[in-house]
């Protein structure tokens, strides 16, 4: 079995206060894919940057303070790469991904935007760029018969289910028509599988995200954009998949709840 587990940590040093690495001496998972870290390595308490038993391999962003991705692995990894070939995004701290025997793991965090300015703008350019990626990479891995999976925080809430309040959200960025789409692609067009969805396919959710504002979380007025994106075989190979969801708001040591698959590989 290998046990994945990815999460937004909202500032790993945030919630490491709040109660991160306890939760990490306790899982069961064999990969943590982290997103959101936004310290640089030198930043970090050694006991976070190099946990024991534990290989850790940080993509920091160049701007200070945000972004930044990580991979923890039990086993070291056979080869580490950041980014996906696409200058503008290659220090942005959005993507890393790791080769183990036979499957490839991801940490993403594509951009959240904002109607109608850069932010938007960016997330626009980075899903332009890395869609096609994603269809090349598919092909890559499958022609040397390894698997893959993307894990991370999507910033996009692909169907109604997804997210409570769907008709309020219609036009703003995480659930626009034009995103939603560009998520229809990746699965429908570039054959990757929502492995959550295709574990839980009817919903509501299972969400992965709660805004601090109100009441949301003890409502579950939440969001699913934090997913496990897998080729084909793998994803038939997903037999459990678990949202980690605080027992209470105080509990919460982000806004976004870990989200584990464990695959029969």
């Amino acid at each position: 079995m290998l046990t994945i587990s990815t999460v937004n940590v909202n500032g790993l040093r945030a919630a490491v206060r709040k109660g991160f690495t306890a939760w990490l001496d306790a899982t069961d998972a064999d990969v943590v894919c982290l997103q959101e870290v936004r310290a640089t390595p030198d930043q970090l308490p050694p006991e976070v940057l190099r946990p024991a038993g534990w290989h850790t391999y940080h993509a920091p962003a160049e701007a200070k303070g945000r972004a930044g991705v990580a991979v923890y692995t039990r086993e070291a990894p056979e080869a580490v790469r950041v980014g996906f070939d696409t200058p503008e995004f290659a220090a942005s701290g959005r993507y890393l991904e790791v080769d183990l025997p036979d499957v490839t793991v991801a940490s993403l965090y594509l951009p959240s935007g904002e109607v109608a300015t850069e932010r938007q703008a960016e997330k626009e350019r980075f899903m332009a760029a890395f869609l096609p990626y994603l269809a090349a990479r598919r092909t890559a891995v499958e022609s040397v018969g390894r698997s893959m999976v993307v894990c991370g925080d999507w910033n996009i809430a692909h169907r109604e289910v997804d997210l409570k309040n769907w008709r309020s959200n219609r036009t703003c960025s995480g659930f626009l028509p034009e995103e939603r789409a560009w998520l229809t692609e990746v699965f429908d067009g570039a054959g990757w599988v929502d492995v959550v969805r295709r574990l839980n396919p009817e919903g509501p959710g299972p969400y992965t995200w709660w805004t601090y504002r109100g009441r949301a979380f003890d409502n579950d007025a939440g969001w699913r954009i934090d997913y496990h994106v897998s080729t084909p075989r793998l994803a038939e190979r997903a037999v459990k998949a678990t949202v980690e969801r605080a027992a209470t708001h105080d509990e919460r040591w982000s806004d976004h709840a870990p989200v584990t698959v464990v695959y029969d590989v």
